[in-house]
């Protein structure tokens, strides 16, 4: 008799799910890593079902979902659990990583370690990322020693976007690619398993890929990262807003929506829908029993049922 549970407890892998060790495996075979974002469970099981290695549940919701302009810091601890946990109802065998949102894990190591335990026993991921070095050196190993594992994030941070002088390029002096390096491996010694290189010059990217023992993602950092991510408006063309230049996009799914709605409200307004196949049949001695009803009668009933 077995006695492993159904539904395994909160950080332990279930049966199929890409393990953690495998990421680093993939960069030492030279296997390229997929990651695309994701914010419910449709877009989960799509995800999944094309073979994609790890699902960000990102902060950039607050754009792409939750339309708030050109920032991620608006979304709230509790908006991005809600989103992760539907995000881990449709994602089986990839990797789900919460992304850890501005005010979770600014104020102390306590504090988050407290928010990515919520990611995990909350929500159902299996691992959380952050932004940004410097005291983020000290959260990240907070959150490892902890037992959780930690994506990091350096380049252009969005949570830092003002303090940065926007949402611009960075590492492009020798000094500044030099202090990214430094940072990198900073937060691969904290115990980061991957790291997330976004808007850097590919050929600093290169470098730092190479110094790495663990995986790059990078994201407008060129060919050289161990793998890729985009986010899932942007690539499939659901985004009204401006695309940064690294986005491709696959599809014009914006426009194909589009032309749907238009469709159906035509047909609605037209009476072109519904037809007769959209609609539910009853017996023929049913239909003929209720149309025999006269509507005296029927308010007859209620009246009497009112009464009593």
């Amino acid at each position: 008799m077995s006695i492993r549970p159904r539904t395994p407890a909160p950080a332990t892998p279930a049966p199929g799910k890409l393990a953690l060790p495998e990421l680093g495996e993939m960069k030492r075979r030279g296997d390229k890593i997929v990651m695309v974002t994701a914010y419910d469970a449709s877009s989960g099981r799509l995800a999944d079902a094309a073979g994609i290695d790890l699902i960000l549940v990102g902060d950039t919701a607050a754009m792409v979902v939750l339309g708030h302009e050109s920032s991620t810091v608006p979304v709230t601890m509790d908006e991005m659990l809600f989103m992760t946990r539907a995000v881990t109802r449709g994602a089986r065998r990839p990797l789900v990583v919460g992304d850890m949102p501005f005010g979770s894990y600014q104020v102390s190591d306590e504090e988050a370690v407290r928010n990515a335990i919520r990611f995990v026993k909350e929500s159902g991921a299996d691992v959380v990322k952050l932004e940004g070095a410097g005291p983020s050196l000290s959260r990240a190993r907070a959150i490892v020693g902890a037992g959780i594992g930690v994506m990091g994030h350096l380049g252009l941070t969005p949570q830092s976007a003002t303090v940065l002088g926007g949402f611009k390029a960075q590492g492009r002096t020798a000094e500044q690619a030099r202090r990214l390096l430094d940072d990198a491996l900073a937060l691969e010694a904290a115990g980061c398993f991957a790291l997330v290189l976004e808007a850097v010059p590919a050929p600093v990217a290169e470098r730092v890929t190479a110094e790495l023992e663990i995986p790059t993602i990078g994201i407008g950092a060129g060919a050289g990262c161990d793998g890729q991510v985009l986010v899932w408006h942007d690539l499939l063309g659901l985004y009204d807003g401006r695309t940064p230049r690294f986005v491709k996009q696959y599809a014009d799914l914006k426009a194909d929506i589009a032309r749907a709605l238009e469709a159906y409200a035509a047909d609605v307004r037209s009476g072109a829908f519904p037809e007769g196949r959209h609609t539910y049949a009853m017996p023929e001695e049913e239909l003929a029993e209720f149309e025999s009803v006269s509507q005296v009668d029927v308010r007859r009933d209620h009246v009497r049922q009112d009464r009593e």
